[in-house]
């Protein structure tokens, strides 16, 4: 055979695959696309007998995450997507197409409010906005065009329990869909499927990536509507990368673990910081698992206490727009997650500027306590 030339060489210097190297770890599947043998051997992905071509349709690892998670909350399949913003749109357009209408709880994450007050309505989808504590306004709001009921597992950020079982029977009743949010509580406190939701969507950047490295989101539920989902996220480019994949996986493996540790720590600092002077009121769940209620604490600071100041006195806790890291980070909605939200829907819902959102970490429960009492006691104004 002719020796191959220099330019040839450094292009195809690998060895071919062998089945007899086998990895421990997943690879990554760094790759935009898979190569065929022949006409026929491409040929035999188009009638399913390969279920790879092209990394935008499909990759192991990106199906790995959708399957993962999927297992988790003991539904038939997932699709994994570039974000949990893009988890959702796929998951409405599954459902929803224009001329139809959407109902969902007003209380919702700001990116998601904006995407169902903007961007739908633009699709020709409606939206109406409920308090889903009133379950009779949720049916006064669904009407013969109304196609899917959404809502928040856990809500963000005032840390609402939503009741999904009322939810999805009244779906059920009304024949429409039924689609949660589960990002706050994870599979591992609550599975909505279990309570009759059809659709279950993740920010998998938060807990189920877990480190703070990763942007995804997973939309897992039934078959026939994840296949419609995958088709979404597939025409709009929603997928995501192979090597994301492999560290939400990654991170997916320790998602039990990390949840106990920061549940235990996010109920003791709760409890604490219900006990201090600086703090008006405390926000934390109740009732969402015996596993525990979530690693997630919002309080509102008294007013005697300088939210500015509080920012800057807080040590080694991180300010951050995100959350659900190893590490403790704290946000200020009005300016981040809900900067977007109308004011008055801001107050109505009580997100004012006194509220902070704890994501509690893994740290030692001692040092997280102390940093939040500490920087507190610090940002008091004497005269008030």
């Amino acid at each position: 055979m002719r020796e191959k030339q220099f330019n040839t060489q450094t292009v195809h210097f690998q060895k071919k695959e062998s089945a007899y190297h086998v990895s421990k770890a997943k690879p990554i599947y760094q790759t935009s696309a898979f190569t065929f043998t022949d006409l026929d051997d491409m040929e035999s992905f188009y009638e399913g007998d390969k279920n790879y071509l092209y990394s935008r349709y499909s990759n192991p690892n990106t199906d790995d995450l959708g399957i993962g998670v999927a297992l988790l909350e003991g539904v038939d399949d997932g699709v994994a997507t570039s974000s949990g913003m893009s988890a959702i749109l796929a998951g409405v357009l599954a459902v929803a197409k224009e001329g139809d209408h959407v109902v969902t709880s007003e209380d919702l994450y700001g990116g998601t409010y904006q995407l169902f007050e903007q961007e739908l309505p633009n699709m020709g989808i409606d939206v109406s906005f409920v308090s889903f504590e009133d379950m009779e306004a949720v049916e006064s709001a669904i009407t013969n065009k109304t196609v899917l009921l959404y809502t928040e597992s856990i809500t963000n950020p005032l840390l609402r329990v939503e009741d999904i079982k009322k939810i999805t029977s009244l779906a059920k009743k009304h024949k429409l869909h039924s689609m949660i949010d589960n990002t706050f509580a994870t599979p591992y406190l609550l599975k909505p499927a279990e309570h009759g939701a059809d659709l279950i969507v993740h920010s998998a950047t938060k807990y189920i990536g877990g480190h703070s490295d990763v942007n995804a989101g997973v939309l897992v539920g039934k078959q026939e509507l994840i296949q419609k989902a995958k088709s979404k996220v597939v025409t709009l480019g929603c997928n995501l990368t192979p090597f994301e994949a492999w560290l939400g996986c990654r991170g997916l493996k320790t998602l039990g673990l990390r949840m106990q540790r920061q549940c235990e720590n996010a109920a003791l600092l709760a409890q604490a910081l219900r006990d201090h002077h600086g703090v008006s009121k405390v926000y934390y769940p109740e009732g969402v698992s015996d596993k525990g209620n979530g690693a997630m604490v919002s309080i509102d600071l008294d007013e005697k206490i300088n939210i500015e100041s509080f920012f800057q006195q807080l040590s080694w806790i991180k300010i951050a727009p995100t959350l659900a890291g190893v590490e403790t980070t704290v946000s200020y909605p009005i300016r981040t997650s809900h900067r977007t939200i109308p004011e008055r829907l801001r107050q109505q819902l009580g997100i004012g500027k006194q509220l902070v959102r704890i994501s509690v970490g893994i740290e030692d429960q001692l040092d997280i306590v102390a940093a939040f009492t500490q920087a507190i006691d610090q940002s008091e104004n004497k005269n008030l």
